[in-house]
């Protein structure tokens, strides 16, 4: 099975701590739509497997009319074989969420929403310069599941300035209150060249602090399980049932497509992304070029994105997956590194597979990098 990912790189506003590609434009809108259609023809060949996911992200996709988005279905279901019961996500803000829209998202096909969330305070939402309010965000909530999107999932930011460990747990109790199934939780990071870069290196505004985010994960982690919510990936949690099928198509190593300016795609042994700039993307599409950079992987780079992505997941490094798809002296050299994070708790082995403990996933990034081969 594959995924298929959708870039619509628009947003209302900038937030302070985005660095994805998106314009606050959308005088392009259109020709965008036109131009991601277009893609999808000249990829057609890329992956040759059913589509399982499909996933609008962005930028804002709920942005998109109601004509754009079925202009864009329409293009993936000739184009490609789509399953019956694919996920079809959606990423949305709040402010862009109204029972009109919810109706035709709904006939239109779309079954899982992700909302920008973010948080359910206003003072967090002014810090990030989000474009909803505390009010929009539990109120769309409720709109979402009374016209029966039971399948949805916020994002939630921890670690910022503004939010006290208090306020932390009040934001998790409100996802678990409103009965959502699915939480993404992101420790704010502080990216180059965006507007919260400038403003702290200009004593604008208070620099993230590593403790409190740590403190705040652990915190999550617990919260987490005692509501019943699978700790699967680590910045993600799930009721039973309510994984959400595309990203972790991403972490199994599955292949997809990416449609749009930024997009990334991944066949299995290769990995391909579009140029980062609207107009460009544009100008290459017209010409029916794909705007595309290609790395082909080798066997050594192949091994060490599954040891990072899997790594992340409650299900680990299978060693004997690895012994399988590599060699045993991979398994070997992944043993003897794993020794010390097995001897210290920060690892597991359960199953012939490696699995982060708590204290191990608040220190995923540098335990992966420090066993790659």
């Amino acid at each position: 099975m594959a995924g298929i990912y959708i870039h619509i790189p628009f947003c209302r506003k900038a937030c302070h701590y985005c660095n994805f590609h998106f314009s606050t434009s959308v005088k392009q809108k259109a020709a965008m739509v036109s131009a991601i259609c277009t893609e999808a023809a000249l990829q057609q060949s890329y992956i040759q497997e059913p589509v399982d996911t499909i996933y609008f992200g962005g930028g804002t996709p709920s942005l998109l009319s109601p004509a754009e988005l079925e202009q864009i279905l329409q293009q993936v279901f000739k184009q490609f074989t789509v399953n019956t019961d694919a996920e079809i996500t959606l990423e949305a803000n709040p402010d862009d969420i109204s029972t009109e829209k919810l109706t035709y998202w709904k006939n239109a096909g779309i079954n899982r929403l992700s909302i920008g969330i973010q948080s359910f305070f206003a003072e967090d939402l002014q810090w990030m310069n989000r474009a909803h309010t505390a009010d929009q965000a539990k109120a769309c909530i409720q709109l979402a599941q009374q016209a029966g999107f039971n399948n949805i999932t916020i994002d939630l930011i921890y670690g910022t300035p503004t939010l006290t460990d208090e306020k932390w747990q009040q934001n998790v109790a409100t996802a678990v209150s409103l009965n959502i199934p699915h939480i993404s939780c992101y420790a704010l990071t502080v990216e180059p060249k965006t507007a919260l870069d400038k403003m702290i290196t200009l004593h604008k505004m208070e620099n993230v602090n590593s403790e409190t985010q740590s403190r705040q994960f652990t915190q999550l982690m617990q919260w987490a399980d005692d509501a019943g919510f699978e700790h699967y990936e680590i910045s993600n949690f799930a009721k039973p049932g309510f994984r959400s099928r595309h990203n972790s198509s991403y972490w199994q190593g599955k292949h997809y497509l990416g449609l749009g300016p930024s997009a990334h795609s991944f066949n299995g042994i290769s990995r391909q992304w579009n140029i980062a700039n609207n107009a460009l993307y544009l100008k290459s599409i017209e010409g029916n070029v794909l705007p595309v950079e290609v790395e082909t992987l080798t066997n050594t780079q192949q091994l060490n994105e599954y040891i990072m992505i899997r790594l992340r997941t409650m299900e680990g490094l299978s060693l004997n997956e690895i012994a399988a798809r590599w060699d045993i002296n991979a398994v070997h050299k992944l043993r003897a590194g794993a020794e010390k994070y097995l001897k210290n708790d920060m690892m597991v082995l359960n199953n012939n597979s490696l699995i982060l403990t708590r204290n191990g996933r608040l220190f995923a990034d540098g335990i992966a990098a420090d066993l790659f081969c």
